[in-house]
Protein backbone atom coordinates (compact mmCIF):
# COMPACT_ATOMS: atom_id res chain seq x y z
CA UNK A 1 0.00 0.00 0.00
CA UNK A 2 1.36 3.84 -0.82
CA UNK A 3 0.33 5.53 2.07
CA UNK A 4 2.74 8.51 2.40
CA UNK A 5 4.22 8.83 6.17
CA UNK A 6 3.47 11.98 7.77
CA UNK A 7 6.89 11.66 10.16
CA UNK A 8 9.95 10.12 10.23
CA UNK A 9 12.15 8.03 12.37
CA UNK A 10 15.34 6.20 12.79
CA UNK A 11 14.15 4.05 10.31
CA UNK A 12 13.50 6.40 7.58
CA UNK A 13 17.25 7.98 7.48
CA UNK A 14 18.33 4.15 7.86
CA UNK A 15 16.33 3.41 4.58
CA UNK A 16 17.86 6.70 2.49
CA UNK A 17 19.35 6.16 -0.38
CA UNK A 18 22.77 7.93 -1.08
CA UNK A 19 24.76 8.20 -4.13
CA UNK A 20 28.33 8.73 -4.75
CA UNK A 21 29.99 9.95 -7.32
CA UNK A 22 33.88 9.86 -7.70
CA UNK A 23 35.97 8.77 -9.93
CA UNK A 24 38.15 7.71 -7.77
CA UNK A 25 38.15 4.28 -5.75
CA UNK A 26 39.74 5.51 -3.06
CA UNK A 27 37.69 7.59 -2.28
CA UNK A 28 34.64 5.96 -2.69
CA UNK A 29 36.01 3.08 -0.32
CA UNK A 30 36.45 5.61 2.30
CA UNK A 31 32.95 7.25 2.54
CA UNK A 32 31.64 3.71 1.99
CA UNK A 33 33.62 2.95 5.23
CA UNK A 34 31.95 6.29 6.92
CA UNK A 35 28.12 5.91 5.68
CA UNK A 36 28.24 2.27 4.53
CA UNK A 37 26.18 0.84 7.94
CA UNK A 38 23.80 3.54 8.15
CA UNK A 39 22.41 4.52 4.45
CA UNK A 40 22.02 2.64 1.29
CA UNK A 41 24.94 3.50 -1.02
CA UNK A 42 24.97 3.26 -4.44
CA UNK A 43 28.20 4.31 -6.63
CA UNK A 44 29.05 6.01 -10.05
CA UNK A 45 32.54 6.91 -11.42
CA UNK A 46 31.27 9.22 -14.05
CA UNK A 47 28.80 11.74 -14.52
CA UNK A 48 26.77 10.68 -16.78
CA UNK A 49 26.92 7.09 -15.24
CA UNK A 50 25.48 9.63 -12.47
CA UNK A 51 22.45 10.86 -14.46
CA UNK A 52 21.22 7.41 -15.66
CA UNK A 53 20.98 5.79 -11.96
CA UNK A 54 19.06 8.83 -11.02
CA UNK A 55 16.85 8.74 -14.06
CA UNK A 56 16.26 4.90 -12.98
CA UNK A 57 15.98 5.33 -8.99
CA UNK A 58 16.59 8.50 -7.53
CA UNK A 59 18.91 8.46 -4.87
CA UNK A 60 17.55 10.77 -1.38
CA UNK A 61 21.19 12.77 -1.16
CA UNK A 62 24.21 12.81 -4.14
CA UNK A 63 27.73 12.97 -2.82
CA UNK A 64 29.85 14.51 -6.07
CA UNK A 65 33.10 14.65 -6.96
CA UNK A 66 34.08 18.07 -9.08
CA UNK A 67 36.93 17.24 -11.11
CA UNK A 68 35.87 14.09 -13.24
CA UNK A 69 36.64 13.14 -16.74
CA UNK A 70 33.75 14.17 -19.32
CA UNK A 71 31.04 15.66 -17.41
CA UNK A 72 32.54 16.74 -14.17
CA UNK A 73 30.37 17.67 -11.10
CA UNK A 74 29.55 20.96 -11.74
CA UNK A 75 27.71 20.01 -15.52
CA UNK A 76 26.37 16.95 -13.83
CA UNK A 77 24.77 19.26 -10.99
CA UNK A 78 23.25 21.60 -13.37
CA UNK A 79 22.25 19.07 -15.25
CA UNK A 80 20.32 17.00 -12.51
CA UNK A 81 18.70 20.53 -11.43
CA UNK A 82 17.63 21.18 -14.80
CA UNK A 83 15.45 18.26 -15.14
CA UNK A 84 11.62 18.52 -13.43
CA UNK A 85 11.65 14.65 -12.63
CA UNK A 86 15.11 15.16 -10.46
CA UNK A 87 16.08 18.15 -9.43
CA UNK A 88 14.78 18.28 -6.30
CA UNK A 89 17.84 15.95 -5.13
CA UNK A 90 19.80 17.30 -2.97
CA UNK A 91 23.88 17.25 -4.26
CA UNK A 92 26.50 18.07 -1.33
CA UNK A 93 29.94 18.33 -3.09
CA UNK A 94 33.28 16.85 -1.80
CA UNK A 95 36.26 17.63 -3.79
CA UNK A 96 40.00 18.87 -2.86
CA UNK A 97 39.50 21.77 -4.64
CA UNK A 98 39.95 24.83 -1.95
CA UNK A 99 39.71 27.91 -3.31
CA UNK A 100 37.13 30.68 -2.76
CA UNK A 101 35.90 31.02 -6.52
CA UNK A 102 35.70 27.16 -6.68
CA UNK A 103 33.53 26.97 -3.87
CA UNK A 104 31.34 29.20 -5.41
CA UNK A 105 31.27 27.72 -8.44
CA UNK A 106 29.69 24.73 -6.74
CA UNK A 107 26.94 27.19 -5.29
CA UNK A 108 26.18 28.31 -8.49
CA UNK A 109 25.89 25.03 -9.79
CA UNK A 110 23.14 23.87 -7.43
CA UNK A 111 25.26 22.38 -4.69
CA UNK A 112 23.96 23.10 -1.11
CA UNK A 113 26.95 21.57 0.81
CA UNK A 114 30.65 21.90 0.27
CA UNK A 115 33.19 19.73 1.71
CA UNK A 116 37.28 19.82 0.89
CA UNK A 117 39.09 15.88 0.86
CA UNK A 118 40.21 14.50 3.01
CA UNK A 119 36.48 14.29 4.40
CA UNK A 120 36.41 14.20 8.43
CA UNK A 121 34.41 11.82 8.64
CA UNK A 122 32.21 13.28 11.96
CA UNK A 123 31.43 16.27 9.99
CA UNK A 124 30.55 14.03 6.84
CA UNK A 125 27.71 11.44 9.07
CA UNK A 126 26.46 15.44 10.66
CA UNK A 127 26.04 16.57 7.60
CA UNK A 128 24.70 13.86 5.70
CA UNK A 129 21.94 13.71 8.49
CA UNK A 130 21.36 17.23 8.81
CA UNK A 131 20.42 17.53 5.06
CA UNK A 132 18.56 13.72 5.03
CA UNK A 133 16.14 15.07 7.73
CA UNK A 134 15.44 18.12 5.49
CA UNK A 135 15.00 16.53 2.21
CA UNK A 136 12.07 14.01 4.18
CA UNK A 137 10.54 16.80 6.37
CA UNK A 138 9.94 18.56 2.77
CA UNK A 139 8.79 15.44 1.12
CA UNK A 140 6.13 14.91 3.54
CA UNK A 141 5.33 18.34 3.69
CA UNK A 142 4.76 18.37 -0.42
CA UNK A 143 2.95 14.68 -0.06
CA UNK A 144 0.66 16.49 2.68
CA UNK A 145 -0.25 18.98 0.10
CA UNK A 146 -1.18 16.21 -2.63
CA UNK A 147 -3.51 14.04 -0.44
CA UNK A 148 -7.33 14.48 -0.83
CA UNK A 149 -9.09 16.07 2.07
CA UNK A 150 -11.51 13.61 2.16
CA UNK A 151 -10.24 10.40 1.30
CA UNK A 152 -6.55 10.21 2.15
CA UNK A 153 -5.59 9.09 -1.23
CA UNK A 154 -3.60 11.54 -3.31
CA UNK A 155 -5.62 14.84 -5.21
CA UNK A 156 -6.13 15.51 -8.83
CA UNK A 157 -2.74 17.95 -8.68
CA UNK A 158 -0.13 14.77 -7.48
CA UNK A 159 -1.81 12.50 -9.73
CA UNK A 160 -1.31 15.16 -13.24
CA UNK A 161 2.38 15.64 -11.87
CA UNK A 162 2.94 11.86 -11.22
CA UNK A 163 1.36 10.72 -14.24
CA UNK A 164 3.82 12.70 -16.43
CA UNK A 165 6.43 12.01 -14.95
CA UNK A 166 5.81 7.91 -15.45
CA UNK A 167 5.15 8.76 -19.08
CA UNK A 168 8.11 10.21 -19.54
CA UNK A 169 9.80 7.51 -17.62
CA UNK A 170 8.09 4.73 -19.89
CA UNK A 171 8.95 6.88 -23.01
CA UNK A 172 12.74 7.30 -22.11
CA UNK A 173 13.12 3.07 -21.25
CA UNK A 174 10.71 2.01 -23.61
CA UNK A 175 8.16 -0.03 -21.20
CA UNK A 176 4.31 -0.23 -20.94
CA UNK A 177 2.23 2.05 -18.40
CA UNK A 178 -1.34 1.88 -17.46
CA UNK A 179 -3.70 3.53 -15.95
CA UNK A 180 -7.66 2.87 -14.61
CA UNK A 181 -9.82 5.09 -14.29
CA UNK A 182 -12.89 3.65 -11.35
CA UNK A 183 -15.86 5.15 -10.39
CA UNK A 184 -18.87 3.80 -8.08
CA UNK A 185 -21.67 2.52 -9.68
CA UNK A 186 -24.91 4.88 -9.27
CA UNK A 187 -23.26 6.46 -6.25
CA UNK A 188 -25.27 9.99 -7.06
CA UNK A 189 -28.11 7.66 -5.67
CA UNK A 190 -26.22 6.02 -3.09
CA UNK A 191 -26.16 9.46 -1.74
CA UNK A 192 -29.82 10.55 -1.65
CA UNK A 193 -30.92 7.06 -0.36
CA UNK A 194 -28.50 7.05 2.76
CA UNK A 195 -27.61 10.70 3.06
CA UNK A 196 -23.82 12.65 2.88
CA UNK A 197 -22.56 11.47 5.83
CA UNK A 198 -23.14 7.87 4.86
CA UNK A 199 -21.69 8.28 1.71
CA UNK A 200 -18.84 10.33 3.04
CA UNK A 201 -17.79 6.74 4.95
CA UNK A 202 -17.95 4.94 2.15
CA UNK A 203 -16.26 7.09 -0.17
CA UNK A 204 -13.60 6.78 2.34
CA UNK A 205 -13.95 3.04 2.58
CA UNK A 206 -13.80 2.55 -0.93
CA UNK A 207 -10.91 4.84 -1.85
CA UNK A 208 -8.81 3.01 0.65
CA UNK A 209 -9.85 -0.46 -1.06
CA UNK A 210 -8.57 0.89 -4.21
CA UNK A 211 -5.46 2.00 -2.33
CA UNK A 212 -4.92 -1.39 -0.85
CA UNK A 213 -5.37 -3.53 -4.03
CA UNK A 214 -2.13 -1.79 -5.48
CA UNK A 215 1.00 -3.61 -3.91
CA UNK A 216 3.76 -2.20 -5.88
CA UNK A 217 5.42 1.35 -3.91
CA UNK A 218 5.04 2.14 -8.03
CA UNK A 219 1.47 2.09 -7.98
CA UNK A 220 -0.43 4.68 -6.66
CA UNK A 221 -4.41 5.60 -6.23
CA UNK A 222 -5.58 9.24 -6.51
CA UNK A 223 -8.80 10.74 -6.63
CA UNK A 224 -10.08 12.43 -9.84
CA UNK A 225 -13.26 14.01 -8.57
CA UNK A 226 -16.46 13.47 -7.32
CA UNK A 227 -16.61 9.36 -6.63
CA UNK A 228 -14.08 9.07 -9.30
CA UNK A 229 -10.38 7.37 -8.68
CA UNK A 230 -7.52 6.88 -10.97
CA UNK A 231 -4.66 4.27 -10.84
CA UNK A 232 -1.61 4.83 -12.39
CA UNK A 233 0.37 1.40 -13.18
CA UNK A 234 3.76 1.73 -14.34
CA UNK A 235 5.53 -1.05 -16.31
CA UNK A 236 2.18 -2.54 -16.70
CA UNK A 237 0.97 -4.20 -19.68
CA UNK A 238 -2.77 -4.00 -20.50
CA UNK A 239 -3.19 -7.80 -19.17
CA UNK A 240 -1.81 -7.38 -16.00
CA UNK A 241 -3.55 -3.46 -15.55
CA UNK A 242 -6.89 -5.43 -15.89
CA UNK A 243 -5.84 -7.73 -13.18
CA UNK A 244 -5.42 -5.48 -10.84
CA UNK A 245 -8.75 -3.67 -12.02
CA UNK A 246 -10.45 -7.31 -11.34
CA UNK A 247 -8.91 -7.33 -7.62
CA UNK A 248 -10.14 -4.00 -7.11
CA UNK A 249 -13.60 -4.98 -8.53
CA UNK A 250 -13.84 -7.75 -6.54
CA UNK A 251 -12.52 -6.13 -3.30
CA UNK A 252 -15.06 -2.81 -3.32
CA UNK A 253 -17.86 -5.93 -3.64
CA UNK A 254 -16.33 -7.88 -0.98
CA UNK A 255 -17.44 -5.12 1.37
CA UNK A 256 -20.93 -5.91 0.94
CA UNK A 257 -21.82 -2.00 1.40
CA UNK A 258 -25.64 -2.00 1.02
CA UNK A 259 -27.26 0.18 -1.83
CA UNK A 260 -31.06 -0.52 -2.02
CA UNK A 261 -31.43 1.38 -5.40
CA UNK A 262 -28.69 -0.79 -7.72
CA UNK A 263 -29.52 -4.03 -9.36
CA UNK A 264 -27.02 -5.44 -7.62
CA UNK A 265 -28.29 -4.64 -4.22
CA UNK A 266 -24.70 -3.80 -3.03
CA UNK A 267 -22.04 -0.85 -3.49
CA UNK A 268 -20.17 -1.76 -6.76
CA UNK A 269 -17.81 -0.13 -9.25
CA UNK A 270 -16.69 0.16 -12.89
CA UNK A 271 -13.61 0.36 -14.47
CA UNK A 272 -12.23 1.28 -17.69
CA UNK A 273 -8.31 0.30 -18.55
CA UNK A 274 -6.50 2.04 -20.93
CA UNK A 275 -2.44 0.90 -21.98
CA UNK A 276 0.59 2.52 -23.86
CA UNK A 277 2.70 -0.23 -25.20
CA UNK A 278 6.40 0.84 -25.97
CA UNK A 279 5.83 0.62 -30.04
CA UNK A 280 2.83 3.05 -29.44
CA UNK A 281 2.27 6.95 -29.25
CA UNK A 282 2.96 8.08 -25.76
CA UNK A 283 1.69 11.15 -26.01
CA UNK A 284 -1.83 9.31 -26.14
CA UNK A 285 -3.55 10.54 -23.59
CA UNK A 286 -4.13 8.10 -20.93
CA UNK A 287 -7.04 9.57 -19.06
CA UNK A 288 -9.32 10.16 -22.23
CA UNK A 289 -8.62 6.53 -23.14
CA UNK A 290 -10.02 5.13 -20.12
CA UNK A 291 -12.65 7.20 -19.77
CA UNK A 292 -14.29 6.40 -22.82
CA UNK A 293 -13.91 2.40 -21.92
CA UNK A 294 -15.54 3.60 -18.52
CA UNK A 295 -17.86 5.03 -20.15
CA UNK A 296 -18.83 1.62 -21.75
CA UNK A 297 -18.29 -0.12 -18.91
CA UNK A 298 -21.25 1.97 -17.39
CA UNK A 299 -23.98 2.00 -20.27
CA UNK A 300 -23.53 -1.83 -20.71
CA UNK A 301 -24.50 -2.86 -17.25
CA UNK A 302 -21.91 -1.50 -14.59
CA UNK A 303 -20.27 -3.52 -12.02
CA UNK A 304 -17.52 -4.29 -14.79
CA UNK A 305 -14.54 -4.01 -16.18
CA UNK A 306 -13.49 -2.89 -19.99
Amino acid sequence: MNQPSTFLTRDSLANAKILVVDDQPINIQVINQILGDSYQLNFAKTGQEALDICLRDAPDLILMDVIMPNLDGLTTCRIIKNDPEINDIPIVFITSLQRSEEENACWQAGGIDYMVKPVNPLPLKNRVRAHLTLKFQADVLKKLAYLDGLTGVYNRRYLDEYLAKQVAQAKRTKQPISLLMVDIDLFKQYNDEYGHLVADDQLKLVALTVRSSLNRPTDIAARYGGEEFTCVLPNTDERGAKHVAKQIQQAVDQLKISHRLSPHQILTVSIGVSTILPDQDYSSDLISMADKKLYKAKHTGRNKVI
